[in-house]
């Protein structure tokens, strides 16, 4: 029996960056998170040891910080393509590279309803991302949003599944739905996009579909919502949702004499369903290695 070495990639995940742009007396801030990882000849150092071919990670982190000071970061797809293809030309037994990048939201601190210069707080743990690939002088990026929470008190049902003997749940005609979203889209090319509008397009179509959808699953909500961003967007040929649903239960007052007519709940954390899917165009074609090593759903 043979033993070979197979599919292999190795990188620097999670670089922290901040990049400060002080062009005047208003301040922009941008906060990322940066994992890089390199694909290539590199059978030596698995099978030998020999590093000879090996780019070291901590090349690869000094290398996004370079990067952020030479030129403006800019849009994140952009950066993302920028240090995909540097890793790729710059090193000839490097023939592939993934880079992952999440944007970390600040707003301006409001001070009498004024804008603050440089002051800043966070906005909760929306982040949007990129996943952009590089391999054989092709390129291929998957935008997103993650951490995206969302709620409503009514417009959800949930009923006529089937039901045995394990089956406790009780149908219900009017419900929270609340989730957190985790979205990403596949670009159908690289250039020639306006990332900033796609995004907030897609987002926005996200968001206004959860909200006046009447969903009688969130299975139907998720199609909804997918199929919603490419309606907006040509530009996307695929929409992949993961879903949690997070539960709020309805909590039983009547021991204390008391009614609860869909008002007082428990938010449960865990367990929780999880609902995941893909909405795609007819006419997608072949994602190539866009979804390499990306989660599966």
């Amino acid at each position: 029996m043979a033993i070979t070495l197979g599919p292999n990639q190795y990188g620097k995940a999670e670089v922290r960056l901040v990049t400060v742009d002080r062009d005047g007396p208003v301040h922009n801030l941008t906060d990322l998170t940066v994992s890089t990882a390199l694909r290539g000849n590199l059978d030596a150092t698995h099978l030998t040891g020999d590093n000879a071919d090996v780019v070291a990670t901590d090349t690869q982190k000094n290398t996004v910080y370079a990067f952020a000071k030479q030129a403006p970061v800019g849009e994140i797809e952009d950066f993302a393509l920028r240090l995909g293809r540097h890793f790729t030309s710059s090193f000839e037994q490097i023939t592939g590279a993934r880079i992952l990048i999440e944007r970390h939201g600040w707003q301006r601190i409001d001070v009498g309803g004024t804008p603050h210069d440089h002051a800043f707080s966070r906005s909760g743990d929306e982040r949007r991302t990129t996943a952009v690939t590089i391999a054989d002088g092709q390129a291929w990026v998957v935008s997103g949003v993650s951490g995206l929470v969302v709620l409503k008190s009514t417009g959800s049902e949930f009923h006529g599944f089937p039901r045995d003997r394990y089956t406790t749940l009780a149908e219900t005609s009017d419900r929270i739905l609340a989730t957190a979203v985790t979205a990403r889209w596949r670009y159908r090319d690289v250039t020639g996009i306006d990332w900033s509008a796609c995004h907030a397009d897609a987002r926005a179509a996200l968001v206004e579909t959860f909200a006046t959808k009447h969903s009688l699953s969130l299975q139907q909500t998720l199609y909804a919502m997918g199929e919603a961003v490419l309606e907006r967007r040509p530009e996307i040929a695929e929409v992949r949702l993961s879903l949690p649903n997070k539960h709020h239960f309805l909590v039983d007052l009547s021991p204390f004499g008391l009614s609860n007519d869909n008002e007082v709940f428990h938010a449960a954390d865990r367990p929780y369903g999880l609902i995941e899917g893909t909405v795609l165009r007819d006419d997608a074609g072949d994602p190539g290695l866009a979804w390499h090593t990306l989660p599966a759903f």
